[in-house]
């Protein structure tokens, strides 16, 4: 009798492994999921504030999941090596304009840690951006573009603010490795978001 259980635990464990394997297989990233799966409180524990905070920026909150995953892998008291703090590795200055536009009063920079702050002043950043580039087809490379590595940059990218030009061709057009690499990897990382309908 104990050697039929033992089989029988045996069978379901490889069996149990076995669904994880597919699963996370057909998920696009079986790496990610598996981490999900292991650790969720660490890869879901900001949802709820991303899709309150994304709403009110009116972005789409597996965007801005893909940007912190990008950013901070979801670790809210990252320090950034320019400076930038928190989940969407917001710097000073974008922090200093996020809070005069806001009128948020008395803000100091360490509160970029707390992740509700943090997620406000990177998505207003992150809107700000797409509304600058809303004459695109697509204006996520874009805006991403700028999220990055500047506006002025992602200008001279594009061919100037009123050039309409297909994404790919502004993607190409990226001569910083590092930017192009950030743009693709978030893009990429919505994409995996949408294609299992959540975030």
């Amino acid at each position: 009798m104990t050697r039929f259980l033992f089989k029988v635990i045996i069978c379901a464990l490889l069996a149990t492994a076995a669904s994880v394997v597919y699963l996370s297989s057909k998920s696009g990233d079986p790496t990610y999921t598996l981490q999900e799966w292991i650790a969720p409180g660490r890869f879901q524990q900001h949802d709820a504030l991303i899709r309150a905070v994304a709403a009110e920026h009116h972005l789409d909150p597996m965007l801005v999941k893909a940007v912190v995953w990008r950013e901070s892998r979801f670790d809210a008291r990252k320090f950034g090596s320019a400076g930038e703090r928190g989940l969407m590795q917001v710097s000073e200055k974008a922090a200093q304009e996020w809070a005069q536009e806001n009128r948020v009063e008395n803000f100091r920079v360490e509160e970029l840690f707390d992740p509700k702050i943090n997620l406000q002043a990177g998505t207003w950043y992150l809107r700000r951006a797409t509304q600058h580039w809303e004459k695109q087809e697509d204006p996520i490379p874009f805006a991403l573009a700028e999220y990055n590595a500047g506006a002025s940059r992602a200008q001279r990218w594009a061919g100037g603010d009123d050039v309409v030009i297909p994404a790919e061709t502004f993607r190409a057009n990226i001569d910083f490795p590092g930017t192009r690499g950030y743009v693709d990897s978030i893009i990429a990382r919505f994409e995996f978001y949408k294609r299992r309908g959540r975030m």
